[in-house]
């Protein structure tokens, strides 16, 4: 759709340099999109790896705290979990992926892992804490990842638009003005010229 000027030389010269600038804007935000998709597909194979390590390892503790309860009772086995002797702490910073502030979790665990005596409590117990106690770490780091994916993708749809704007909208509008201003002039030059062959007709008859 033509943009509504005045078809006159200076309108077409700033009509040029928009045009340069949203071509220019343009390349850079097609570069932009293409490294942010690059980013986002690393992340998901990441993503995907490490959440099925996550998931096996919550699994495994799962299914030895259900043993642990099977071979002894089952109130004990609550008892001697009900109070927590690990403190998990997350130091959170943030870092740039290509001007994409995305979240830093730094976790850090303090405290024993067992805090519970040994008389009636099962052997698997403790290895389905040692089981727990490992992967906490991995959900922390799990949980970055995902929030930067989800960053990631909101910027790649931000970025999406404003490629489609210039690309459908901004460019062949700016384009379809300058090309019409030009047959504009055009048109008056020409219409110049021939009054002016007019006048010269006139004046030497």
């Amino acid at each position: 759709m033509r943009l509504n000027v005045n078809a006159t030389r200076m309108e077409l010269l700033k009509l040029r340099r928009r045009l340069a600038i949203a071509e220019r804007g343009y390349k850079l935000l097609k570069d932009k999109l293409e490294e942010l998709m690059r980013n986002v597909y690393s992340l998901v194979d990441e993503i995907r790896d490490m959440r099925r390590e996550v998931e096996a390892s919550l699994r495994k503790a799962s299914a030895r705290y259900a043993l642990a309860k099977a071979q002894r009772d089952p109130k004990a086995t609550d008892i001697a979990t009900s109070l927590p002797a690990v403190k998990l702490s997350i130091e959170a910073g943030t870092r740039r992926i290509l001007n994409v502030k995305v979240p830093i979790f730094k976790p850090k665990l303090q405290g024993r892992i067992r805090c519970y005596g040994f008389l009636e409590t099962s052997g698997e117990l403790d290895l389905a804490l040692q089981s727990l106690y490992a992967v906490l770490e991995k959900m922390v780091l799990l949980a970055e990842k995902e929030k930067a994916l989800e960053l990631l993708a909101s910027e790649i749809e931000r970025t999406r638009r404003r490629v489609n704007a210039l690309e459908y909208v901004v460019i062949p509008n700016t384009a379809e003005t300058i090309s019409f201003i030009k047959l504009k002039l055009s048109e008056m030059e020409r219409g110049n010229l021939t009054r002016l062959m007019r006048i010269k007709e006139i004046i030497r008859g």
